[in-house]
């Protein structure tokens, strides 16, 4: 397990600038989880292997072609 985590870590850092943006995201405010697809870790952000194109829901339902993926947040379709 720890060997998988270096290597996603690695990963992220080799990554370009405007993939980072999306693969790892702060926690929605007033929300301690992290929303589906992402992995907690254990501070501030929420962290992906994979890209996702993701928005705040602000209290709001999401805009069409977009799904509720929780924790605050909204992953595009």
């Amino acid at each position: 397990m720890t060997q998988w985590l270096v290597g996603l870590a690695c990963l992220t850092l080799l990554a370009p600038a405007e993939v980072l943006a999306q693969k790892r995201i702060p926690k929605a405010p007033g929300h301690d989880q992290c929303p589906l697809g992402y992995v907690n870790t254990l501070k501030t952000t929420c962290v992906s292997p994979i890209y996702y194109e993701m928005k705040l829901t602000n209290g709001e339902a999401c805009p069409s072609g977009w799904m509720n993926v929780g924790a605050g947040y909204c992953r595009k379709k």
